[in-house]
């Protein structure tokens, strides 16, 4: 092969090479792409953040102002951060009004409604592992128990507790909310993934069904107990329409009638009004960031999209 034809050859290569850059083949267009998604990422990221501040807005500037004097909470114009913080309004709540009788009767009621978790754990278990004349139909009264509004079952409710004689005690407020047909909901279709052979082989081994519960069912519903101890917690720390209904005596309430109360009990002052709520608020939001990852993985683990 002569010398011409060797260069006339190479030239055809540079050639197919530079057109294949040109095509947009070549290793520059990894790059652009490249550069374009974490252009797109930095703009998501951007537009989620705004939103997030404008989400938490409300919350820090309740925060805020609870440590505001009074002065600063009604002048105008409104600022966010306080000049001269103070926490003379939490000590006023529990030295001056009721809210140290209001945080425990709240927790008094949390903590019977956290000992519904095994009943509604064990209905579960139920369900998901037995198999029973009526489990289906039984299953389905269940399931009916949640489309009925809590407002409907008041009344019957407080017919009951009153022929009980438990109306005016917080375990006639704690009561309804014991037991939740969603929550049976959630730990039956939780369970109903755990393999039944490992059931099978601990009552193989001579466990009885409490042991099997206790010690193997619990430890593996872990991400699903989770969820229901911060869905147990909001209800019964929330709860307000109906400790207002059963309760007659004002030392029975709960916080968030407490909260109600404030306009009543003392002149309006944003800064007291603010600091009651940020005491509902900021309890709720620490029990849920430390299970936020349990709750997340529970849902996903319990079939619910």
């Amino acid at each position: 092969m002569s010398t011409t034809e060797l260069l006339a050859r190479g030239s055809r290569s540079l050639a197919a090479g530079g057109d294949d850059s040109a095509g947009g083949d070549g290793p520059g267009r990894p790059r652009r792409r490249a550069r374009r998604g974490r252009a797109g990422t930095i703009v998501i990221g951007a537009l989620l953040g705004v939103g997030a501040l404008a989400t938490a807005f409300p919350f820090l500037w309740m925060v805020f102002a609870s440590v505001k004097p009074r002065s600063e909470s009604v002048a105008y114009p409104p600022q966010l951060l306080p000049k001269q913080p103070t926490f003379e309004y939490f000590v006023q709540l529990f030295t001056e009004l009721d809210f140290g009788r209001y945080l425990l009767n709240t927790l008094i009621i949390v903590v019977i409604c956290m000992l519904g978790l095994l009943l509604m754990a064990a209905a579960g278990y139920g369900f998901a592992k037995f198999r029973f004349p009526g489990r289906d139909a039984l299953f389905f009264l269940v399931l009916v128990t949640m489309m009925i509004p809590g407002q409907v079952t008041m009344i019957p409710s407080y017919l009951i507790l009153n022929g009980m004689k438990l109306t005016n005690t917080l375990v006639g407020i704690a009561l309804p909310m014991l037991v939740s047909g969603f929550a049976v909901f959630l730990f039956r279709q939780f369970m109903a993934t755990i393999p039944t052979e490992i059931v099978e082989a601990a009552r193989m081994d001579g466990a009885g069904e409490w042991r099997i519960f206790f010690r193997i069912i619990l430890p593996m519903s872990g991400p699903i107990l989770a969820v229901q101890v911060v869905l147990t917690f909001i209800a019964g720390w929330n709860s307000f329409l109906w400790p207002l209904i059963i309760a007659n005596d004002q030392n029975l309430y709960t916080l968030s009638v407490g909260l109600s109360l404030l306009n009543q009990q003392i002149a309006t002052n944003p800064s007291l009004q603010m600091a009651a709520s940020t005491l509902m608020v900021v309890p709720i939001l620490i029990v849920f960031v430390i299970f936020q990852r349990y709750v997340v993985q529970g849902f996903a683990l319990s079939g619910l999209k």
